[in-house]
C-alpha cells in the first residue's frame, strides 16, 4: 500500500486530476475499477473520481508495485547545475523572469533540458524554495508562454494555488502586457488599433488574418503607438488586447510595417541589410489589473513590471528613455 497525505499545493483539484499526475502508470480505465473494488480509498473510507481534496487528506492506493517502482525519466531541472535567469520579480507565489530571445519556454519532442521552465525550477529547487517531494501533482509551472525569438516577461507560478489564480486571471484578460518592437516604416496613422479575425494554419506553422469571421478563426485586436523614429525603422509600444498566436507580428505586417528580422511575416530584401536574424520583438511591461478577487494574489493589483535593458533598442535607438 503506498499513502499520499495531500498538501495545499495538491488540494483543490479533484481525485482523478490528482492520480493522473501522481500515477501516471494507471491509466483512466483502471483507476476507476480500482475506485469500484476500494483499492483506491481517501481517509480510508470508499470514494469516488471526483471528490476534491483537501490539504490533510490521505490517499491510499491498494495497487501492485509495478504502477510505482518503473524505473521514470529523470526531471530535465535535476541536469541543469546552474540555473540561467534573469529575475524581474519573485515572492513566495510567482516568480517573473526575463528569457532571452532564443530560449523556448517548454521542451519540444526532443525533450531538451534547456528551457526556460527547466532553469526555474532548477534555480527553486537549488535555493531550497521548492522540493517536488513535498507535492504529488504540482511542479512550479509557467502561466504564459511567448515564442522562441521573442523575449521578455514570462510568469511563473511557485505555488497551485497562484497557478490557479493566474491562469483564470489570464483567461479573463486582468493582466496588460505590453511588447516594444522595431519595425520597417512608419505606420499610419502613427498611433491606432488593429483588428479582424485571426488564422492559425498548424502545418504552415503561420497565421492568415481575415476581415470577417471564418471557420477556425479568433478575434484579434492590437492596440499600438509610435515612441520614436530613425531612418527607415520605427520603434512601436505594442498592446495585446487579445493574445493570438504571432498577433503582433502579423498585425503590423498587415498595415505594411512587418517586424525587423522577422522572415514569416516580413521578406528577406527588407531585413537583409541590418543582418537580424529574428524577430525584434520583447515582452516588456506586465500589469496586474484585477477586477475581481485575486485570494492570495490580491497584492499584485495595480503593480506594474518591466524590462529596461532591451538589446535591439540599445543598438537601433540608443538614445530613446526606457
Amino acid at each position: 500500500m503506498k499513502e499520499f497525505r495531500i498538501t495545499a499545493n495538491d488540494s483543490g483539484q479533484r481525485l482523478n486530476k490528482f492520480l493522473e499526475k501522481a500515477v501516471p502508470l494507471l491509466s483512466g480505465g483502471q483507476m476507476h475499477k480500482y475506485l469500484r473494488l476500494k483499492r483506491i480509498k481517501v481517509n480510508g473510507k470508499r470514494t469516488d473520481a471526483a471528490y476534491k481534496l483537501t490539504e490533510g487528506d490521505a490517499v491510499q492506493l491498494y495497487l501492485n508495485d509495478e504502477y510505482f517502482d518503473a524505473p521514470r525519466e529523470e526531471q530535465a531541472f535535476r541536469r541543469i547545475a546552474r540555473p540561467q535567469l534573469k529575475i524581474v520579480y519573485e515572492d513566495e507565489n510567482i516568480l517573473l523572469a526575463d528569457k532571452a530571445p532564443g530560449m523556448v519556454v517548454h521542451a519540444d519532442e526532443r525533450g531538451s533540458a534547456d528551457t526556460l521552465i527547466a532553469h526555474i525550477q532548477a534555480y527553486l529547487y537549488q535555493s531550497g524554495a521548492w522540493n517536488p517531494e513535498d507535492a504529488a501533482s504540482f511542479a512550479p509551472a509557467l502561466c504564459n508562454r511567448i515564442d522562441r525569438n521573442t523575449g521578455g516577461i514570462v510568469i511563473a507560478a511557485k505555488t497551485a494555488e497562484a497557478l490557479r489564480v493566474l491562469n483564470d486571471k489570464i483567461k479573463s484578460r486582468e493582466l496588460e502586457k505590453r511588447y516594444l518592437c522595431i519595425v520597417h516604416g512608419r505606420p499610419k496613422p502613427p498611433e491606432g488599433m488593429v483588428e479582424n479575425f485571426l488564422r492559425r494554419d498548424e502545418t504552415r506553422k503561420q497565421v492568415t488574418l481575415h476581415r470577417t469571421r471564418v471557420p477556425g478563426s479568433k478575434t484579434a485586436r492590437t492596440r499600438y503607438r509610435t515612441l520614436a523614429c530613425s531612418g527607415r525603422l520605427s520603434l512601436i509600444e505594442c498592446e495585446l488586447l487579445t493574445g493570438r498566436t504571432h498577433q503582433i507580428r502579423a498585425h503590423m505586417a498587415s498595415i505594411g510595417c512587418p517586424l525587423l528580422g522577422d522572415g514569416k511575416y516580413g521578406t528577406n530584401e527588407l531585413n537583409r541589410p541590418y543582418g537580424e536574424s529574428g524577430q525584434a520583438l520583447y515582452a516588456y511591461s506586465l500589469s496586474f489589473r484585477f477586477v475581481s478577487g485575486a485570494g492570495a494574489l490580491s497584492y499584485l493589483n495595480g503593480k506594474t513590471f518591466s524590462v529596461r535593458d532591451i538589446p535591439f533598442v540599445r543598438k537601433y535607438f540608443p538614445n530613446y528613455p526606457l
